[in-house]
């Protein structure tokens, strides 16, 4: 496996000479970019032409991760050209929170063979219902087969995402990579790290990924009364408070949900992944210390996995909302996980809406609010 990471930087271009000549059908280029990419894609048409052999993924974000540095109005490369391992790429339309059920079992009906191994999976941020969509794949895919990825971001404006269709940045579709064969290494870890806070409340009204009522309660209501003053930036002030959820009080599995948008009409507010009816939520607020160990603890998780000798990349997805609470600390949390990782190691990866990786093992599951790594090795 030979592995080269770059970056695209407006004001300094490319930081490589030249695009290493590394095309081929057994090559797989992830492309992660600002959303204004779209509107200026010419150097990602640069990648399309210089890899016109090759599989090429990617999609918007909430900044750029690329080593240690978080960057912005950038883009953020890695070219892998495996010896071993057989790709295969698949993108499909997802335009409704309605269609993503659908739209990921599709997805994986098409990269399901029985020496798939992994799959890293890109998807639009805004127009997708995240928990549906890895329910689809879940519905397809053995759960041997180890499934990460995350959901395209547009900073905290919440207003376009893309993702690379035939080299296009484009709204309303979800692309994935198959990776093959018994010589690819894939390892994975999740964590969080925020503090809950204040009572749980039970889930009395909900639909999908709305949320109407708490304990009988105007949720929006309930939930400005906590946010106060900061309840005038609503969505993007919901990042910094998400919400920790399970099933019930001796469930030890808790998964985290963000606020995508709210609806002052119906008083609902929508999240990246479902808010089931009956489950106990409970609000989240940040603690430094805590989601920067998170970063290191889901290393760890992801390093038990990955082999200590060859190249080996490791994909970083992050959700904005760590960024946002960090702010000049967002470093020390890539810096974390570079700190547990093999030595050598190549990091690029993203802000993201939400990130998709296994809870601990076996199949797929949304996550909001966490660091979510993948490394990929062969040999």
């Amino acid at each position: 496996m030979k592995l080269e990471t770059f970056t695209y930087k407006k004001s300094s271009q490319w930081s490589v000479g030249t695009l290493p000549a590394l095309d081929s059908n057994q090559t797989v280029v992830i492309v992660f970019g600002a959303p204004s990419f779209r509107d200026t894609p010419e150097p990602i048409q640069a990648l399309i032409n210089a890899y016109p052999n090759s599989h090429i993924i990617g999609c918007s974000s909430s900044g750029e991760i690329f080593g240690t540095e978080v960057n912005d109005d950038s883009l953020s490369v890695s070219v892998v050209r495996f010896e071993h391992t057989r790709i295969a790429s698949v993108t499909t339309a997802c335009s409704s929170a309605q269609a993503s059920f659908a739209a990921g079992k599709a997805l994986a009906d098409q990269l399901h063979k029985p020496d798939l191994r992994g799959v890293l999976v890109l998807s639009d941020g805004l127009q997708v219902n995240g928990s549906e969509l890895v329910r689809g794949i879940n519905s397809s895919l053995p759960d041997s087969v180890i499934v990460t990825g995350g959901l395209a971001g547009d900073g905290d404006r919440f207003g376009n995402t893309w993702i690379l269709r035939n080299g296009v940045p484009e709204s309303g579709y979800i692309t994935a990579v198959g990776l093959y064969g018994d010589q690819v290494h894939i390892g994975h870890g999740s964590k969080g790290g925020w503090d809950t806070f204040g009572p749980e409340r039970r889930v009395t009204r909900s639909e999908a990924n709305r949320l109407y009522e708490l304990d009988g309660k105007p949720a929006l209501e309930l939930y400005k009364k906590y946010l106060g003053a900061q309840a005038a930036g609503l969505p993007a002030s919901a990042l910094l408070f998400p919400l920790a959820l399970r099933a019930n009080a001796s469930d030890d599995k808790s998964i985290v949900r963000t606020i995508l948008a709210v609806d002052e009409a119906k008083q609902a507010m929508v999240f990246a992944g479902d808010i089931p009816h009956g489950y106990l939520a409970q609000l989240m607020k940040v603690n430094f210390d805590r989601l920067i160990d998170g970063a290191s603890q889901a290393a760890s998780l992801a390093k038990n996995q990955t082999q200590d000798s060859g190249p080996t990349l490791s994909i970083a997805i992050s959700c904005v909302g760590r960024r946002l609470v960090l702010g000049e600390r967002t470093d020390e949390e890539l810096e974390a996980t570079l700190n547990v990782l093999p030595k050598g190691t190549r990091q690029i990866g993203f802000y993201s809406y939400g990130e998709i990786s296994p809870y601990a093992s076996g199949h797929c599951d949304l996550h909001n609010q966490t660091m979510t790594l993948t490394t990929i090795s062969e040999g």
